[in-house]
């Protein structure tokens, strides 16, 4: 697990920046809560609300990107207000907290703007429980947040805007239909409901850090599309929660809150979360468990008993996801399988075209972003296909089968990846028979993508490959990914009444 985190691809080293450019903002409002006077909890606040400024706001343009951070006050605000004003009446708080839970979900619905300002807002009332906010807290807390916010936009839209190169592809959740057939509707109600079993059980455990079982629900949630990614997210967030508290004993609680260590050891695990996010969900559970028990050293109450319930609080919330995802309105994950797939390959298609086309002289064509779109909707496959390719899944046909598919699209990822580098090469000559090669491209991606029955697709075996033997690198690039895709007919080759990968 840990080798494959280090070895995972990273082109243009987006996920190092993105990591490095979070300590720097964060850092930076941390920093100016600080000499602003802000207390403690403030200066807390301050650098959770600049943390996801930071990680969720994903818009496809640095303008979207913008408008969206400049709108988390607006949500953000009176979602802390509310949840203070709560504090002393435990079944309205309760209420509001499930609601404003099962608003952030469904709000998944209007793309990448949707989901951060709902994560913004459920995080704002997750962090008054944490802090035990009262009214007479907020305007400090108002001032820490839109201060940070300010603070990590000059960061992000100022210092270290890497996206007006390389602009980042938003990937949003596959079109789900109308009211409960609607993926989005169905989770925020599976939602509500893991949290509020989640909610109960958490109280049972602790009158005072029960919240930690919601969040667990919460977060378990959040970019999932279907009940197979839900339980693997489940079984990974524990896993990740118990490394995480074992590294805070040794780590977090020797320390006693010592503020240039555990400040030091912050920076590291909020580097762990964003560099990690994007390839292992159970590191960046680690990462965000060890940071928080160093700000409860901070907050001088850190010891090895509060670290057992957080490992207990989160079994809980994980508990409410599973039984949510299993009985409230289930989601299938195979609809939603084949549609990253599906959008995978075209992906695949887009980023060859525009590199042969940059090879060919087009001044206006760039692979590079297209590459990076590919990524995340690997992502999104690999995170669908989860369920089936875990160890406990007993359908080994099923499994063996999304093996070879994540295989496959690996293999044209890593040819798409070499024929985007040769085009960037203003040394590289274009080959004519790069035309023909990448018409041979869309072709296998066509025949994969097609609604038709398996009996009209052409078979692997169908497909003659040339030889890539004596050509540039670039056509090298192109017939790898030519025998990629004509091996990938094989996994996904079915009839007309069954899925792609299995019923």
């Amino acid at each position: 697990m840990l080798k494959g985190m280090f070895v995972a691809p990273d082109p243009g080293r987006m996920r190092l920046r993105f990591a490095a450019r979070a300590v720097l903002g964060i850092g930076l409002a941390v920093v100016l809560c600080g000499v602003a006077g802000h207390s403690l909890a403030a200066a807390i606040t301050g650098g959770l609300a600049a943390l996801l400024a930071l990680f969720t706001v994903s818009d496809p343009t640095v303008r979207g990107q913008a408008v969206t951070t400049a709108l988390l006050p607006a949500v953000g605000l009176p979602v802390l207000a509310l949840a203070a004003l709560l504090h002393d009446h435990p079944v309205a708080r309760d209420v509001a907290f499930l609601a404003v839970m099962g608003v952030g979900v469904y709000a998944r619905r209007w793309g990448p703007r949707g989901h951060s300002l709902g994560v913004f807002g459920f995080m704002m009332f997750f962090a008054t429980q944490f802090l035990h906010t009262v009214p007479g807290q907020l305007p400090e807390l108002f001032a820490a947040v839109l201060l940070a916010l300010c603070a990590s936009s000059a960061v992000r839209f100022g210092l270290w805007c890497y996206e007006r190169r390389t602009p980042p592809a938003a990937v949003p959740a596959p079109p789900g239909g109308r009211g409960l057939a609607r993926t989005t509707t169905r989770q925020a109600v599976q939602a509500a409901a893991g949290g509020a079993f989640a909610l109960s059980l958490g109280q049972v455990l602790s009158d005072e850090r029960w919240y930690w079982a919601v969040g667990a629900t919460w977060w378990v949630f959040v970019n999932t599309a279907s009940s197979g990614e839900t339980l693997v997210r489940s079984f990974r967030r524990v896993l990740g929660t118990v490394i995480g508290i074992a590294v805070g004993l040794v780590i977090a609680v020797p320390l006693h809150g010592a503020p240039v260590p555990t400040a030091i050891l912050v920076a590291v695990s909020v580097f762990g979360i964003f560099y990690t996010a994007a390839v292992s969900y159970t590191w960046m559970m680690l990462a965000v468990t060890v940071m928080a028990g160093l700000l409860y050293g901070l907050l001088g109450v850190l010891n090895p008993g509060l670290l057992a319930l957080r490992v207990a609080e989160t079994g809980a919330g994980a508990l409410g996801a599973v039984i949510a995802v299993l009985l409230v309105l289930p989601v299938t994950t195979h609809a939603t399988t084949n549609a990253w797939i599906q959008r995978a390959l075209r992906s695949v298609h887009t980023c060859a075209a525009e590199a042969a086309a940059r090879l060919a002289g087009s001044d206006t064509a760039d692979p590079a972003p297209h590459v990076s779109e590919l990524e995340q909707l690997l992502g999104k496959v690999r995170l669908s296909l989860a369920p089936l390719v875990h160890p406990l899944s007993p359908l080994r046909s099923r499994k063996e089968r999304a093996r070879q598919v994540l295989a496959l699209l690996d293999d044209c990822a890593r040819e798409v990846r070499g024929l985007a580098s040769v085009a960037a090469d203003p040394e590289a000559s274009h080959d004519d028979r790069l035309t023909a090669a990448c018409r041979r491209v869309e072709a296998a991606v066509e025949a994969l993508t097609s609604p038709e029955p398996a009996h009209r697709r052409p078979a692997a075996d169908s497909v003659a490959l040339p030889h890539a033997s004596a050509t540039g690198p670039a056509l090298a690039h192109v017939h790898g990914l030519e025998k990629a895709l004509a091996e990938l007919a094989v996994p996904l080759r079915v009839s007309t009444r069954t899925p792609v990968l299995g019923a």
